[in-house]
């Protein structure tokens, strides 16, 4: 049975959400793996779908199923083979931390391993040999270009030469699988749009050519349901941000929340001409097209499921596709409401000053994060020292860098807006829940590309006084004036980098910003002493789902 068998046919039976990691010399005592354990607190995805058409929730169910197929995927590129190491796990906690992590590497620490005789995580996960060094990556990949290839995998041949295989080859068995549930999902399907893109983006699982399912995605306008699913994003290549890891998303849509949000999309060009950087950095006109949604999260399955959880969605990644026609955000409701009410208000009790708590608000906070997933739209997309895109100049630090200019512009467009008035707000709301939102995005390590460019703003932000710290009571209050100041130099320093390209400049940015200071560290173990949990891990599946027979699409 080959190793893709061995992980599809479990997780084809078996529809939950999570994965566990443990090892072989792993404490058999359930008391040692509590503290891995408590690190997350569990959220159920028990949307009430009973009012879809019969059709649309059969949809649901193959598209849950379809997410299988890119769970093994991603197993094999984020560890390699799960069954062998879940047999060696009797721990059922260990089992479940081995789950959630896709592998023995804490994902919310640094990704240190968490299992006696496990080593370093590779930076390059499995997507590459172990053995490779980014030296002889680089020389052979001058002459075979599909080497870097988001939809590749590295392998070596029987002489030792470095080969690509892409994702349809190497994954044939789950992509076609996957593949084969969107077509019988897209053949059910009375929205011509979604029905156009499921039947698309079948053909994207096995061909390995995404653009045009990308682009029929953003045509998409009126559909309810919808499904993110491929590989996706590069966070997981840690050493080259090349590869997309495998993920899925199964949504639906709030189609009177999304009415409401679809004005601010057309804001981005009168956003992007006020940007405070110089004209040559903002000459990119961000596509028209975009588009602006609230969902609630059916199923996740994949990178979209590992670790930290997603609470907002920009998408597509491809820049031809996003200069053509911009890109769509979607805000994922549930789970956003489920942070904000286990983790950032717990955090706001115990971090943010006394006076300031009543500024915490569920409003700042999905305002805050809808406005960071609109801010990948602006800025650059191209180098302007002919280094190619931002994402090939920077490789590896592009991730970083792309959410820290996502999570400050999107300050910048709240308080822009505001301004202009097109949103009634507080703004000191969103300036404390934007600074306690730090305290619970940092929480996640510096091996997440969102806990870096939270750490690197704590550090910028405490440099230029945006936020002052009372050494009595240990507690953080926002200073408005001084967090406007610092909001605008960090965009600024942040474009510029991007936009010349210099990785050694980035590298360097990072490396000044990116440590973790010492009284940070000492006033998060206080979050951890009183036992607020870092993230949220899903119960979900048809099983959960209120008014989806689990039986229905079973194979």
């Amino acid at each position: 049975m080959s190793a893709l068998r061995r992980f599809l046919l479990p997780l084809v039976l078996l529809i939950v959400g999570t994965g566990c990691q443990t090892s072989p010399d792993a404490p058999d005592d359930a008391t040692a793996a509590a503290p891995l354990a408590a690190k997350y607190t569990s959220f159920q995805l028990d949307a009430d779908v009973s009012d879809l058409s019969e059709n649309q929730r059969q949809i649901v169910s193959l598209l849950i199923e379809a997410a299988q197929g890119m769970d093994a995927m991603f197993w094999e590129q984020a560890y390699g083979n799960r069954d062998s190491l879940l047999q060696t796990i009797d721990d059922p906690q260990l089992r479940r931390f081995v789950e959630i992590n896709y592998g023995p590497w804490d994902r919310l620490n640094d990704n240190e391993p968490f299992i006696d005789g496990v080593g370093p995580k590779p930076p390059g996960a499995n997507f590459y040999p172990p053995d490779m060094t980014k030296a002889e990556f680089e020389a052979a990949a001058e002459t075979n270009q599909a080497l870097d290839d988001l939809y590749t995998m590295v392998r070596r041949t029987a002489d030792g030469a470095l080969t690509a295989i892409p994702y349809h080859e190497f994954f044939a068995e789950p992509m076609t699988m996957a593949a084969d549930r969107l077509t019988e999902a897209a053949a059910l399907a009375d929205n011509d749009g979604m029905k156009r893109y499921l039947a698309l983006r079948a053909e994207a699982l096995t061909s390995g050519d995404y653009r045009p399912s990308d682009r029929a995605w953003m045509d998409m306008k009126t559909n309810e349901l919808d499904v993110v699913i491929g590989p996706i994003e590069t966070y997981e290549d840690q050493l080259f941000g090349y590869k997309a890891a495998a993920e899925t998303f199964v949504l639906r849509k709030d189609l009177a929340w999304s009415q409401r949000l679809s004005r601010y999309t057309e804001l981005l060009p009168m956003l992007q001409d006020g940007l405070p950087v110089p004209s040559e950095y903002k000459q990119e006109s961000p596509g028209r097209d975009s588009d602006l949604g609230a969902y609630d999260v059916l199923y996740v399955s994949g990178d979209a499921n590992a670790g930290a959880k997603t609470i907002a969605i920009n998408l597509p990644n491809d820049e031809v596709v996003q200069n053509e026609k911009g890109s769509r955000r979607l805000q994922l409701k549930n789970a956003m409401r489920a942070k904000f009410d286990k983790i950032l208000v717990p955090i706001s009790e115990v971090l943010i000053a006394e006076e300031q708590r009543p500024n915490i608000t569920f409003d700042a906070f999905f305002g805050n994060t809808m406005f960071h997933e609109v801010a990948h739209g602006l800025g650059i997309k191209n180098t302007i020292t002919d280094r190619g895109t931002v994402r090939e100049a920077l490789r590896d630090h592009y991730t970083t860098m792309e959410e820290g200019k996502a999570d400050v512009l999107g300050l910048y467009m709240v308080k822009t807006l505001a301004e202009e008035g097109e949103i009634d707000v507080d703004l000191m709301d969103n300036y404390a829940t934007f600074l306690a939102s730090i305290f619970r995005s940092v929480r996640f390590g510096s091996a997440s590309a969102h806990g870096r460019a939270n750490l690197i703003r704590f550090n910028y932000f405490q440099e230029k006084g945006a936020f002052s710290r009372d050494p009595e009571t240990g507690t953080y209050a926002a200073n408005p004036e001084a967090m406007v100041r610092a909001m605008n130099d960090l965009s600024r320093e942040i474009l510029t980098l991007q936009g010349d390209g210099d990785y050694d400049a980035v590298a360097n940015f990072i490396a000044q910003y990116g440590s973790m200071p010492d009284q940070l560290q000492s006033d998060l173990d206080r979050l951890q002493t009183d036992g607020i949990p870092v993230d949220i891990t899903f119960e979900q599946g048809r099983s959960v789902l209120q008014g989806l027979d689990p039986a229905t699409a079973s194979r």
